[in-house]
């Protein structure tokens, strides 16, 4: 090789490639919950057996906690951003994350669920001084290496990483800044999931078969939104949603390309939040899943893919919304009625809390349809508190579930409620402030969250939306106090319901759940003003 030659390979070779400029403080919420979940899983190797529950709930408490107390600190130093909207925060880390007042609202609020979804994953007392999972994930159901694994009282300590990784995943999911990412985010919350689903100690038939559903199911959305993105990137060529929306916005490209890519998109998502016409995963998964689990994925789950369909649409196809809008009302008025009316005819507790769950994933998307920004109440603080609102309500709601039992474990057929507030008054009352939460009744946080759903929604215009929505929440209120009336009033079946006393763990979360959803019914001022604070996403 000639030296002319070899000065030219020296000349056209690439530059180095610079390090990634990543802030990792003001993404160490994230950092810290993953971590946990890593080192969870290094416990889960190393401890001996007979201590490796106990390391594995305090690894997990105290990283959820590390977090909160993280995030509280970078919401606290989020700077104001001015444009067409206020908001504070921003992208970082190259771009892949946005750390903005409703990805840091978001974050605060699912480490709260997380923390309380771990502490009735911890509960021993129900069920023999074992935990609600089954000990051996392995083994076939009924067989004599089960019995024989629960004999040496083993437990699948795996749950708590799993946990965290789902944990994780949602909060990469509400905060990602490009389709790519989110796409990565969902698969992390998911997977998880879809294997805690099939863990249940009892009825491990009813859990694998729903937890086979939600896989299943999930993947087939997952190809959905994947199809999605890559139609997108082929509009717009980026993944980035601030590149996508000057893509809109300058309307570049063939549209056909961009309402496919959207409808593809808004179908992966509205599966995730259990939107009609992809709902039909949740009454059997709520039902078959372990409660803890059905608890922490009701309030998670939902919550992480709203506010991840909420900065798709308003960041990146805000300037599409004419043609994204009127399929929100559609499903939104869809919703709202099926998962009203469909909980009438609900005979098991589970499956009526799964519909009321597709019935508020309508109260919700009303929220969204209104588009409303600027002062008082938006459509992003009114979503916001609403899913504080009910992911409280519907944890303690789970939880009182895991406390109602006969000899098989818990019993959720509606007829062993009966006579429930003779039983045990402070369960039912606590139970029934759930319920009234859900349908909305005053000086609970329901009420407030249906209220601010609704002004938002009115502000832009959508008062049709609004008037199906009080219809609704009118149908679900017969059966929400049909259920108070059987708890109270109806005479017991045989020796009536058994409540179990569980430990301080589960009491302490039916405790703080009554207490959040008593007092953001009277008093709301605190959080609406962190909500509204937090402004609108910022690309």
């Amino acid at each position: 090789m000639s030296a002319v030659s070899v000065q030219a390979i020296v000349v056209a070779a690439p530059s180095p490639i610079d390090a990634p400029d990543v802030d990792y403080a003001t993404i160490s919420p994230l950092l810290i919950i993953l971590g946990a979940a890593v080192l969870g899983v290094l416990v889960e190797a190393f401890v001996p057996r007979a201590y490796r529950f106990v390391v594995q709930v305090a690894v997990a408490v105290v990283g959820v906690v590390a977090a909160f107390v993280a995030t509280v600190l970078v919401g606290a130093g989020l700077d104001t951003v001015d444009g067409d909207v206020t908001g504070r925060g921003g992208p970082t880390a190259m771009g892949a994350l946005s750390v903005d007042g409703p990805a840091v609202v978001t974050w605060a609020m699912l480490l709260f669920f997380g923390l309380l979804g771990v502490l009735l994953f911890a509960e021993r007392r129900l069920d023999g001084g074992l935990s609600a999972f089954t000990s051996q994930a392995s083994t076939p159901p009924g067989s004599a290496d089960e019995r024989r694994a629960t004999r040496m009282r083993i437990e699948h300590s795996e749950v708590f990483p799993l946990a965290l990784f789902a944990l994780g995943g949602m909060m990469f999911f509400a905060s990602a800044n490009d389709l790519l990412g989110m796409f990565v985010a969902l698969e992390v919350l998911s997977l998880p999931l879809y294997l805690m689903c099939g863990l249940a100690r009892r009825r491990r038939l009813l859990s694998q078969e729903a937890a086979m559903k939600y896989f299943l199911l999930g993947a087939f959305s997952s190809a959905f939104f994947l199809y999605g993105v890559a139609m997108i990137y082929g509009y717009a060529g980026s993944f980035d949603l601030g590149e996508i929306s000057t893509a809109v916005s300058s309307q570049i490209g063939g549209q056909n390309l961009l309402l496919a890519g959207m409808a593809l998109i808004l179908v992966g998502l509205l599966f995730k939040v259990a939107a009609v016409p992809f709902h039909a995963w949740t009454p059997d998964v709520y039902q078959g899943a372990p409660t803890p689990v059905t608890a922490f994925m009701a309030a998670g789950t939902k919550a992480a893919a709203f506010v991840a369909m909420l900065r798709i649409f308003f960041v990146a196809f805000g300037g599409a919304r004419w043609d994204w809008v009127p399929a929100v009302w559609a499903i939104a008025i869809i919703t709202m009625l099926f998962g009203a009316i469909a909980s009438i005819a609900q005979t098991d507790v589970k499956r009526m809390l799964a519909y009321s769950s597709i019935a508020h994933a309508g109260f919700l998307l009303v929220g969204m349809a209104g588009l409303t920004s600027g002062d008082g109440v938006t459509s992003v603080s009114a979503v916001l508190f609403y899913l504080v609102a009910y992911g409280a309500a519907v944890i303690g709601a789970f939880a009182v579930v895991t406390l109602v039992r006969d000899a098989g474990g818990e019993t959720t057929h509606l007829s062993r409620w009966a006579g429930l507030g003779k039983e045990s008054p402070v369960l039912a009352l606590a139970f029934t402030v759930f319920l009234l939460s859900f349908a909305g009744i005053p000086l609970t946080g329901g009420f407030i969250s249906k209220w601010s759903v609704f002004a938002a929604a009115w502000e832009g215009g959508a008062w049709p939306l609004v008037v199906v929505g009080v219809v609704a929440s009118a149908l679900a209120l017969f059966f929400y106090v049909r259920v108070v009336v059987l708890l109270f009033f109806a005479p017991p079946q045989g020796d009536g319901p058994t409540v179990v006393v569980p430990s301080p763990l589960t009491w302490s979360v039916v405790a703080v759940t009554v207490a959040v959803t008593i007092v953001l019914g009277v008093l709301p001022g605190p959080l609406l003003e962190v909500v509204q604070q937090a402004g609108s996403f910022v690309r």
